[in-house]
């Protein structure tokens, strides 16, 4: 049981820096604080836009990796509780 703990680690930490480049690498939809707050005037980031290409990849998988991750993490919880 304690190998399975392992490597449900290591895997859980694989996932935590694919998750944080996965989240890093996106483009964000407006920057700076005015298009955080709802502004973005300037017509280049504000509002909505469709993600196309290598955009779209990159969010759906990090959704796939936020998946992944939580469901590692119930795992490590539960061979934790079986120990």
């Amino acid at each position: 049981m304690t190998n399975v703990k392992n490597a449900l680690v290591i895997i859980e930490v694989v996932l935590a820096l694919l998750l944080t480049a996965g989240v890093l690498v996106q483009t964000p939809k407006a920057t700076g604080l005015g298009g955080t707050i709802g502004g973005g005037g300037d017509g280049l980031g504000g509002g909505y836009r469709t993600r196309r290409g290598l955009e779209r990849q990159i969010y759906w998988t990090t959704w796939v990796v936020v998946f992944a991750f939580l469901i590692c993490s119930v795992a490590n919880i539960w061979v934790t509780e079986l120990k």
